[in-house]
């Protein structure tokens, strides 16, 4: 009798410990690509708000979904936070994201700023576009008016570009293929390799580095690197030239976040994710990266609202995924190393 009713709360304890409701005053786990002092302040305040403590583990974003994959459905994690529509992209044709369901983020967030299957939205905006020197470029005169301008035989040895092997540059040159089709783009990546000052390097801040330096005259950056330095020498002689505005506008990249398909606390995950997307969250997680709010009726950092309006690309970023091994394999055979 007594061992029946041992084994009968074991089975109890046991259920227990299975049940949802073990989950209830856990915190949220995210898993993410985007460093703590990104991220830090902005889930600070949503637990002011909503009494939910968030707990937070930081990697590269490769391997956070590399990590999700091997975890499969024994993953703790509740949300995932990364940077490039490549690799929200990527997350979810790994079947590692479960689709949302939120009219506040479809009213928030521009269609072409989400997964057509609701699996991750965009939560903030960078432009991947020129920067150059004000002391030695005249924009108008040297042509820089677009990508393509800098594959001009005038940008010969003048031209510093970030390696090849970042997701950021491949999602550019994806979406060059989508805009004008692979033929083209070739000629261009063929005309940027030609133009090369150096060999290309590791970080958008070296690129800026080598302007500084005299090295080169030009290249392609984040807007947000550019940000940074400015914060810190406002006066630096660089500017930031917005791409393609007489054409299809300066392809745009983005941070966002998807609910993980194991998340134990699916419900509360789509409630920071609903909160990430409303106006004063916006306002705060991109001001701190200066970036741009993916919610357009959320305030913009005063330094980035300084830079000036600009067309936007509008390609759907799921193109960005798609596109992305036909753009790697091209940059290959540019010898865009």
């Amino acid at each position: 009798m007594l061992c029946r009713r041992f084994l009968g709360a074991c089975l109890s304890i046991l259920t227990l410990a299975s049940s949802p409701a073990v989950f209830a005053d856990e915190p949220l786990l995210v898993y993410s690509a985007r460093a703590e002092q990104l991220i830090k302040s902005v889930f600070e305040q949503f637990t002011k708000e909503t009494g939910i403590e968030v707990r937070y583990f930081n990697g590269n974003e490769g391997a956070l979904i590399e990590r999700l994959k091997k975890e499969g459905d024994r993953a703790k994690a509740d949300l995932l936070l990364t940077v490039d529509a490549g690799n929200l992209w990527y997350a979810a044709e790994q079947g590692l994201l479960a689709p949302f369901d939120s009219e506040e983020i479809a009213a928030r967030i521009p269609a072409h700023l989400r997964d057509s299957e609701n699996r991750w939205t965009a939560l903030s905006l960078r432009a991947r576009t020129i920067v150059y020197s004000t002391e030695r470029v005249d924009p108008g005169k040297d042509h820089i008016a677009s990508y393509a301008d800098l594959a001009r035989p005038e940008w010969q040895d003048r031209l510093c570009l970030r390696s090849s092997k970042k997701v950021y540059n491949k999602s550019l040159v994806a979406s060059m293929i989508a805009h004008l089709g692979e033929d083209k783009t070739a000629a261009i990546v063929d005309g940027w390799v030609e133009n090369l000052a150096l060999r290309p390097l590791a970080e958008d801040s070296q690129v800026m580095e080598a302007i500084l330096a005299g090295q080169c005259d030009a290249g392609i950056i984040n807007s947000y690197y550019f940000g940074r330095l400015q914060a810190g020498r406002p006066d630096v002689p660089l500017a930031l030239q917005w791409a393609n505005q007489d054409s299809t506008g300066t392809h745009i990249n983005v941070s966002g976040a998807g609910i993980l398909k194991y998340a134990p606390q699916a419900e509360k995950a789509q409630q920071l994710l609903t909160w990430l997307t409303g106006p004063s969250a916006q306002g705060l997680f991109a001001a701190i990266n200066k970036e741009f709010p993916a919610n357009s009726k959320s305030p913009i950092d005063r330094q980035v609202h300084e830079w000036g309006p600009f067309k936007q690309d509008e390609l759907p970023l799921e193109k960005l995924g798609e596109l992305q091994a036909r753009a790697t394999r091209l940059m290959q055979k540019a010898r865009y190393r």
